[in-house]
């Protein structure tokens, strides 16, 4: 069972330290996340004022491999090179297709040795959740904690202070990204054979295989879009059988709802009015080809505290106007890796 513990350092700042069957521990602070050991052989001062120089010793195997709070030199992000889609259109023919539900949650990348996003940065999941996943395969799929709680997800894995809530957390896979035995060129159905092995010999509540099955046709598509989203659920995904795994955006995996989504970044603010008054009114964006909209659907929440000018967000819409404005444009969330 996993156990949390604020600790109150001697400068005031409270972190928190985690034990997992009292193997495994993990602070929150800089130093421990910051290092280039292993998570088992982490220690820091925080743990050593806690536990005792004697038990961390023993933990580690005899020796305390940090004494202090030093950090790596800060390293470049590189982006994983993951698989993206398209959007459906009517003229694609989805018969044979596998299809899936395309979950509202938070894109991650498992490379054998950490959760990382789409753009490279890393997820701060508890010692206990990484530890079952495998070190050979790499996987490809999505934190999501259940339908139409997209924010709350992003608030959950965001966080570096491995908040209670992972435990509501699973990890749905839909892939397995190239890398050693699996080839550049393994098809699909491979692929998801080795994914369902790996998810098998996890064997955690927390990971699970996204379920596929295949396409009969439009009709079948519709029903099953039309079923996903009564349930709240955010579309459908089609998947190109025998398809090869892609780096990048291609026609093999598209994405069908009956509403859009796009990203944009935030360029400035408009004044609220009425019950808003005082505060954000609607964001000013700007799409990657230059149109730029007012953006509404957000919560008071938010309005009290919107996004910064330069930060990139998800928004839903239907349709574009004449001049390439989105309609009903309606704010999603931060556009985090989705």
């Amino acid at each position: 069972m996993t156990k949390h513990i604020d600790f109150k350092s001697n400068s005031g700042v409270t972190y928190v330290l985690s034990e997992y069957d009292n193997k495994s521990w993990a602070c929150s602070c800089p130093a421990w996340r910051n290092q280039s050991h292993s998570i088992e052989k982490r220690t820091c001062k925080h743990l050593r004022k806690y536990r005792g120089d004697p038990a961390e010793e023993t933990r580690l195997g005899g020796s305390l491999t940090v004494k202090g709070g030093k950090t790596k030199k800060k390293e470049t992000k590189v982006p994983p090179g993951l698989l993206l889609a398209h959007k459906w259109t009517p003229e694609v023919d989805p018969t044979r297709m596998w299809l899936s539900e395309k979950l509202d949650g938070v894109r991650a990348y498992w490379n054998g040795k950490e959760l990382i996003s789409r753009l490279g940065n890393p997820f701060f999941a508890p010692i206990g959740i990484t530890k079952r996943l495998p070190k050979d395969v790499h996987l490809d799929g999505e934190l999501w904690m259940g339908r139409g709680l997209f924010q709350k997800t992003v608030s959950v894995v965001r966080r570096q202070d491995y908040p209670k809530e992972w435990a509501k957390v699973v990890y749905v896979i839909f892939d397995v990204v190239p890398h050693g035995a699996v080839k550049e060129d393994t098809p699909f159905e491979e692929r998801l054979k080795i994914a369902r092995g790996a998810v098998k010999e996890c064997n955690s509540s927390f990971v699970k295989l996204l379920p596929q099955v295949k396409c009969t046709g439009v009709n079948h598509l519709k029903g099953v879009l039309e079923r996903i989203e009564e349930m709240h659920g955010e579309g459908v995904m089609l998947r190109t059988a025998k398809s090869i795994y892609e780096r990048g955006r291609s026609h093999t995996l598209l994405k069908v709802k009956s509403f859009s989504d796009d990203e944009a970044t935030v360029t400035g603010y408009t004044k609220g009015k009425g019950r808003h008054k005082g505060r954000l009114g609607a964001l000013v964006m700007q799409m990657a080809n230059g149109v730029e909209f007012k953006l509404s659907g957000m919560s008071d929440k938010l309005r009290n505290d919107p996004p910064k000018i330069g930060e990139l967000v998800t928004f839903s819409y239907i349709g574009l106007t004449d001049a390439g404005k989105p309609k009903f444009a309606a704010y999603v969330g931060p556009a985090i890796d989705k």
